[in-house]
């Protein structure tokens, strides 16, 4: 089984204890803040190495850098091989600031995303703007319908209800019957 599979199933398991589950979660999240505050002290720098040599280098379990790894591979330069990994790939830890940035919030992981080391990469006003380009793109805004008696929106010059209203409900049934 290759790590990544054996990570999934003991972070996923939908048999176990959910005590043990959240115990596991929040074991797992202290070591992963512990990376993440050696990696931002210097953003800039490349960390390459065995996932097993990485897991040495923090101090963490082989299974909780595959878990890492996992989770930072959307926010690095080039993603690793994740899917097929062992513990003598070469992998690079080399991410994108404002993409980690991102994804921590998204992630809804304020543990990490207001971690210190980011006022010394990022000054307040640009994290803002990060939080809030992340938070808004999340966002689905819905076209206001128009009313039945007014123009409708083909440009036909008919009431919306004579015109383009019948297909547009059949079209809002059929994505809800979809989603």
């Amino acid at each position: 089984m290759a790590l990544l599979d054996e990570w999934r199933e003991a972070a996923y398991n939908t048999k176990a204890d959910k005590g043990e589950l959240e115990a596991f979660w929040q074991r797992y999240f202290d070591k992963e803040k512990s990376v993440y505050e050696e990696l931002l002290k210097n953003p800039d720098f490349e960390v390459r190495g065995t996932v097993q040599e990485l897991a040495d280098q923090y101090g963490i379990e082989l299974m909780a850098m595959v878990g890492f790894l996992d989770g930072i591979n959307d926010s690095l330069v080039t993603p690793n091989p994740i899917e097929e990994m062992e513990a003598d790939t070469e992998v690079s830890l080399k991410f994108d600031k404002e993409k980690l940035y991102k994804n921590m919030v998204d992630a809804q992981a304020d543990w990490l995303y207001n971690l210190p080391q980011w006022e010394e990469i990022f000054d307040e006003e640009t994290r803002k703007r990060l939080y809030k380009e992340q938070k808004k793109s999340r966002t689905v805004i819905k076209p206001k319908k128009p009313g039945r008696n007014e123009p409708c929106h083909c440009g036909s010059g008919k009431k919306y209800k004579n015109c383009c209203m019948r297909k547009d409900e059949e079209e809002e049934r059929a994505a809800m019957a979809l989603g």
